[in-house]
């Protein structure tokens, strides 16, 4: 699927009441909608900075992972995008 920006009807990112995290929000012009979770946005904001600042680096891809035997530090999501270092 790609989403160009006159498929958008809105975006609302915001911390919604009794959370401590941001949420961002797109609702599609066809109704569609679907909801990012800051752990998301925070990795694919990353890697498009990675690609659009880097000298030579044309892609990043993460990949959704679930850190084995390790000690999630406080506040961080028990599942990651973390960069795919075979690519």
């Amino acid at each position: 699927m790609e989403i160009r920006n006159e498929d958008i009807e809105s975006v609302t990112v915001q911390i919604p009441e009794g959370h401590s995290h941001i949420r961002t929000a797109i609702t599609l012009k066809d109704g569609t909608s679907f909801t990012l979770q800051e752990a998301s946005m925070s990795n694919i904001l990353r890697a498009f900075v990675a690609v659009k600042t880097h000298p030579t680096k044309r892609s990043v891809t993460l990949r959704g992972v679930q850190p084995d035997g390790q000690k999630l530090k406080r506040g961080y999501a028990e599942w990651q995008l973390l960069e795919d270092e075979g690519q």
